[in-house]
């Protein structure tokens, strides 16, 4: 009985008490690492994919999020038609506009049917 007493016993004046700012600091880290090494590089990233997109127009060669590369022959504030190949045009999102194609390179080669 004794034993559990002491158990339950403070055990000291200030063991207890060592909360606070103290606390708080690992937090305050882990914010900081995860807004530099994720959250600002993303936005980073997002902001470059808006100012391509508005930047894009008639002519320029791109390539979809889903891969297909084209011609843009048309463009509206959400729909971009692209030449896929001749007289073959898709309309696409303006959003999964990927990226501009900068040319051909050397190793690609046209095959014709």
């Amino acid at each position: 009985m004794i034993d559990v007493a002491y158990a339950l016993g403070t055990g000291g004046g200030a063991s207890g008490q060592s909360g606070g700012f103290g606390a708080l600091v690992p937090l305050i880290l882990m914010f900081a690492i995860f807004y530099f090494l994720l959250i600002r590089p993303q936005q980073k990233k997002q902001k470059e994919h808006r100012q391509m997109l508005s930047r894009i127009k008639k002519g320029d060669r791109v390539i979809t999020s889903g891969g297909l590369y084209g011609r843009i022959t048309g463009i509206t504030d959400t729909i971009v038609t692209l030449e896929i190949s001749e007289k073959v045009r898709v309309k696409v999102g303006r959003a999964n506009i990927a990226g501009l194609v900068q040319s051909e390179t050397p190793n690609m080669k046209r095959v014709s049917s």
